[in-house]
C-alpha cells in the first residue's frame, strides 16, 4: 500500500517551533503577532496563503517581507531540530519493511523538507514527496494526484495520513482513504468532517487501521 503524510504535525512535533517563529516573524515585521490558536490553525498550507490568511490587510508585497521574516527566523530555531512524535521513527521503519511504499505531501517548501531529511536517517525510507512550493497548496488534491501518477498507484490503493483538515479534505476530494491523528494542531471534531477512516492517538495505532 501507498502511505502518504503529512510531515509537520504527523511526523515532527514542530507545531510549537512554526507558532513561535510566526510570531517573531510579525514582530519584526512591525505587525501585531497573531495569537498561537490563529498560527496552529494555518499550519499546513503553503506558507504564502498561510500569512495572507494570518494577516489579510497585508498586499503581497507585505505577505512576502513577513514570509521571508519566518523562513529566517525558521532556519535559526532549526539549528535544534524537532523531534518526532513518540513511535514514529521505529513505526516509519516497520511500515516499509512490511512492503509499503512510503511518501510525504507537505505544506512546507523543498528546500525547507529537504533541509530536514538531509540530517534524518528515515528519509531513506520515503520514495517520493511533494511540497507546497512545486504543487498547489492543500486542500488542493493535486499533490496527491502527482504522487500516485508518478507511482502508478490508484487513489483507492492508497492512504493519506495528516493531523489537519487540510490534509483529510486533499484526500476527500481526491478519492482517497484517510486517517487523522488526534495530538497534531486540528481538535479530532474538524478532523471528522472529511470522513477519516480511523483518527488514531499514538502513531503505534496505525498500523491497525490501514485499509485492507
Amino acid at each position: 500500500m501507498l502511505i502518504i503524510f503529512d510531515w509537520d504535525g504527523t511526523l515532527l512535533d514542530s507545531s510549537d517551533k512554526i507558532v513561535a517563529c510566526m510570531r517573531q516573524a510579525a514582530a519584526d515585521c512591525g505587525v501585531a503577532p497573531p495569537s498561537s490558536a490563529e498560527v496552529r490553525d494555518i499550519i499546513g498550507l503553503e506558507l504564502s496563503r498561510a500569512i495572507a490568511i494570518l494577516f489579510p490587510s497585508k498586499s503581497p508585497e507585505g505577505v512576502t517581507e513577513i514570509r521571508d521574516a519566518y523562513a529566517r527566523r525558521f532556519v535559526e530555531a532549526d539549528r535544534q531540530p524537532c523531534s518526532y512524535f513518540d513511535g514514529v521513527e521505529r513505526g516509519l521503519r516497520r511500515l516499509h519493511a512490511a512492503g509499503h511504499q512510503l511518501c510525504v505531501a507537505t505544506g512546507k517548501s523543498r528546500k525547507g523538507l529537504n533541509r530536514v531529511f538531509s540530517h534524518l536517517p528515515e528519509a531513506a525510507l520515503f520514495t517520493a514527496s511533494r511540497c507546497a512550493d512545486e504543487t498547489a497548496s492543500k486542500p488542493d488534491p493535486l499533490m496527491l494526484r502527482e504522487l500516485c501518477e508518478a507511482l502508478s498507484v490508484a487513489p483507492h490503493d492508497a492512504v493519506m495520513v495528516g493531523d489537519t483538515e487540510y490534509d483529510l479534505e486533499m484526500a476527500h476530494r481526491f478519492g482517497m482513504p484517510s486517517i487523522g491523528v488526534s495530538y497534531g494542531v486540528h481538535h479530532p471534531d474538524r478532523l471528522k468532517r472529511w470522513g477519516p477512516r480511523a483518527i488514531i492517538d499514538h502513531f503505534d495505532h496505525l498500523d491497525a487501521a490501514l485499509p485492507r
